[in-house]
């Protein structure tokens, strides 16, 4: 099979376990707001969620060693995909227009990136000094999002995003590196490489759980959005990844990632239809069917009463 395919093929598997950790982390966001780490780490559904995570991240590893980052990347936008229309099915409705609309120019976007990103599998690796200095570009950024302001869901989750698509570029670096055995397996550039792996995934899933205090909707299309365009500017600058047909394919590429973009932001604000049936006892549709604020920390079988139609958090 063609390892540009066999990325693929992971990458969808994987885009569906993290849409799948999404809704949990959002639901116990909602129903337990200013909720700190330690008693996060005592709550069973936050570590399934982790789960979910690892689970979703090992798929991810496994792509990253088929696929170059600029085409595993832009992937990571059917996490999305498969969270609103999954939640319109559990809610018992109908997928909405907007909702087959956000999805066409989603997949419309990203067989654009696919057909011009298309390329070998991986060989090049991110040097030590690259690691460290990507690290602290990074960090650095992280930092300025994160500070207390205006919309901090919405600047959490572009902080999130940007650890999360480093680190895929920085996994890369380790999958590469171990699996191609021309030098030793715990060499100082796989280990020094895997801490700062391990710190920028667990500072991704930290803050896209606090950025899902605010609703699913719209902290998800930043997730979404941010993460690959990190992880691309790593993999273009400096692993030697290239999109095919010179100058059309950017243009191309550029396209597609705009009309992707479009699809993104029009699935974060597809809204349940009036009048549909809703299962509040399912996480996902309380999730993708509710505003936040309707959220509260009653066990999810107990029926709460609506007062009309809801709606996702726009962006």
């Amino acid at each position: 099979m063609n390892a540009t395919l066999v990325a693929v093929v992971l990458s969808l598997f994987s885009a569906v376990a993290y849409a799948a950790a999404a809704v949990a982390q959002e639901r116990l966001a909602s129903r337990h707001p200013g909720t700190g780490l330690l008693r996060l780490l005592g709550n069973g559904a936050w570590w399934s969620s982790v789960g979910l995570n690892a689970a979703a991240a090992l798929l991810h590893v496994v792509a990253l060693k088929y696929g170059p980052l600029t085409v595993v990347q832009p992937l990571g936008a059917l996490t999305l995909v498969a969270a609103v229309p999954m939640g319109a099915r559990v809610a018992g409705r109908k997928v909405g227009a907007a909702e087959w609309r956000g999805t066409a120019f989603t997949l419309a976007g990203l067989a654009a990136i696919l057909v011009t990103a298309s390329g070998p599998a991986p060989e090049d690796v991110l040097s030590v000094p690259e690691a460290v200095a990507v690290a602290g570009a990074t960090a650095a950024l992280i930092g300025l999002l994160a500070r207390r302001g205006a919309k901090p869901g919405l600047r959490h989750a572009t902080a999130s995003g940007f650890a999360s698509g480093v680190a895929s570029a920085l996994t890369q670096t380790v999958t590469v590196a171990v699996t191609d055995r021309s030098g030793p397996l715990l060499s100082v550039q796989v280990i020094g490489v895997a801490l700062l792996v391990a710190a920028f995934a667990a500072a991704g899933l930290l803050l896209s759980q606090t950025a899902y205090r605010g609703g699913l909707g719209a902290p998800l299309a930043m997730v979404t959005l941010a993460n690959p365009v990190a992880a691309a500017a790593i993999g273009l600058a400096l692993l030697g990844e290239r999109l095919q047909g010179g100058a059309a394919g950017v243009l191309l590429a550029l396209a597609g990632a705009g009309i992707a973009g479009w699809g993104v932001v029009l699935l974060s604000r597809a809204a349940p239809q009036p009048g549909a049936v809703q299962d509040e006892d399912h996480p996902v549709a309380a999730v993708l069917a509710l505003r936040p604020e309707t959220a509260s920390a009653e066990p999810a079988l107990l029926p709460r009463p609506t007062t009309g139609p809801q709606h996702l958090t726009p962006l």
